[in-house]
């Protein structure tokens, strides 16, 4: 069997085949991550990235290579994570732009977009560090130049890469210290390698040969996952907050100046590193290990509106990582547990000290097990519960019983209690100290919540239509409209009082900074003394939660 041109279909299958093979070894390229950071999560991060990839790949309509080529990489950029996942990106970015007016492609054209993907992704880094996915990538699409010289038929290049790529990714730990000493091979490029594995297959239709790999030339994952994170102490790490941002060019009204993008990777490269800044005509995506994630997401923002924010802790992961029964995580003297929806909140709940945030909420309220596991995360000899719900209460209470260690519960009802309890915790006080100063905060802060409602009904004299608009207040319905704005306004009106200072809006999956931001102009008009703050909470159900303090 042979083929001398790929069209659109038969790419469609490369790609599923090639998600499909790195969701099969996830875990394992997880395991040989030591590069940049030893954090665990490079295969977790290459997965979910070539899965938006692919979904969108899945997703077009399209029979030309050149419009599934750029689905693909468009994907890829939404849902880059991670310094491997954004590398991932530029590579199937590059690889799309050398295909712009192809319907279908031959052997030529398959090593081509390999190389520009390669040109693109090293451009897209500001270091470039070789012995890694890059150096695999580079010298298996060189291979692949070479032989698209001498033959026409698609399915030896795609050969040709992959065995070039597999040589290259066995000879990485002579060209990264780390690899070596650790007795691994790259990680993103070990990643790549399956996709490319994918690829093949589908052109061939045989399965992938599982290669069995000697142990002089490979420590194994059992034996990697038993010892690679102790190498690295979790005191070395300079960075400690792998940090990225998404931005969209121009929106808003946080933009000062138009972006130039020397000038906007320069500045980052100042406060970080493990730089990746990659940008189109409409969005930037930023990946840095900083020290102060703060200040990339203020920078963004004077550029356009921040519309993905992650930040991961990494010396907690690699403190998780490196424990074992001879090497156990540092117990804490104390740790607090939150319950919340939406990655903007876990950023705002950890910026204020909490410890570990479990996912949870009022259409997904958490286990006793897992709010157990959500504490045995974090080693204390105390723990603080905030479960931010009331149909938590009981789970948290069980859990607060369960556990070895001392641990209580503060009874806070809504997400903007929980965050105001946090202004009364004080780590070097006692767990009956706190919890008492915690419980006392939340007297001072009123909770506002905008949703929508499921069906028409009436409650406490209030006529309600299927899809309108309430306001809540501390639990109770006041307010009902059919505009979101009218209805978050008129629910603030209520809650404002003489002695009212602060407004937070926090922005829910289905709210908007431009909508919040007329929602402060109208705080700032009727209320001028008072100060206003806006949050992304990317909370699901609540397009505005409010607190008035």
């Amino acid at each position: 069997m042979d083929i001398k041109k790929l069209d659109a279909k038969k790419f469609k299958t490369m790609v599923a085949l090639g998600r499909e093979r790195l969701d099969e070894h996830t875990e394992y390229v997880n395991s040989l991550n030591v590069f940049p950071v030893p954090d665990g999560d490079t295969g977790t991060n290459m997965n979910l990235s070539f899965t938006s990839g692919a979904n969108a790949v899945k997703d077009s309509a399209s029979d030309e290579m050149e419009v599934v080529s750029q689905a693909l990489a468009k994907g890829l950029l939404m849902g880059a994570r991670g310094n491997s996942g954004v590398i991932l990106s530029q590579l199937f970015r590059g690889f799309a732009k050398a295909l712009e007016g192809k319907k279908e492609i031959d052997a030529a054209d398959l090593a081509r977009a390999f190389q520009a993907g390669v040109d693109t992704a090293y451009n897209a880094v500001m270091k470039p560090v070789e012995g890694t996915i890059l150096t695999v990538a580079r010298q298996s699409a060189k291979q692949g130049s070479k032989v698209a010289a001498e033959t026409d038929s698609v399915i030896e290049v795609m050969e040709t890469v992959l065995n070039a790529a597999k040589k290259s990714l066995k000879k990485t730990p002579d060209l990264l210290p780390v690899l070596k000493e650790v007795g691994v091979v790259d990680s993103g490029g070990q990643g790549l390698v399956y996709i490319y594995e994918g690829f093949l297959s589908a052109m061939t239709g045989e399965e992938p040969q599982e290669e069995e790999v000697q142990l002089e030339e490979l420590v194994r994952a059992e034996h990697h996952r038993s010892g690679v994170h102790e190498h690295v102490s979790t005191e070395d790490i300079t960075y400690g907050y792998c940090t990225e941002i998404m931005v969209r060019i121009g929106e808003g009204d946080t933009v000062e100046q138009a972006f130039d993008y020397e000038e906007f990777r320069n500045y980052l490269d100042k406060i970080g590193d493990s730089l990746l800044v990659v940008a189109d005509e409409e969005i930037i995506k930023v990946h840095v290990h900083t020290e102060k994630p703060g200040d990339v997401m203020n920078y963004g923002q004077k550029f356009g509106s921040l519309m993905k924010i992650k930040v991961d802790n990494m010396r907690e992961q690699h403190s998780e990582l490196s424990s074992s029964p001879e090497n156990p995580k540092t117990v804490k003297d104390f740790a607090v547990v939150a319950i919340a929806p939406g990655e903007g909140l876990k950023v705002l709940f950890e910026s204020l000290g909490v410890d570990c945030v479990l996912q949870g909420g009022q259409t997904m309220n958490p286990s006793t097990e897992d709010i157990v596991k959500a504490m045995e995360s974090v080693p204390a000899k105390q723990y603080i519960i905030l479960p931010n719900n009331k149909n938590i209460f009981m789970a948290a209470e069980q859990a607060a019983d369960v556990v070895d260690a001392a641990a209580a519960v503060v009874g806070t009802k809504t997400i903007q209690q929980g965050l105001t309890a946090m202004l009364g915790y004080n780590p070097a006080e006692d767990l009956d100290t706190n919890t008492a100063a915690m419980t006392d905060e939340l007297e001072l802060v009123t909770s506002g919540q905008v949703t929508f409602a499921v069906r028409d009904t009436e409650i406490n004299g209030l006529a309600i239509k299927k899809d309108d608009y309430m306001g809540l207040i501390d639990g109770a319905i006041k307010v009902t409209a059919s505009d979101l704005l009218e209805t978050t306004t008129e629910t603030i009106k209520l809650m404002v009082d003489n002695d009212s200072e602060i407004v937070t809006l926090l922005i829910g999956e289905d709210g908007s900074k431009e909508e919040a931001q007329k929602i402060a102009d109208f705080v700032e008009e009727n209320y001028p003394d008072m100060e206003v703050e806006i949050h992304a909470g990317d909370q699901p159900v609540y397009p505005y939660l409010i607190s008035v303090e």
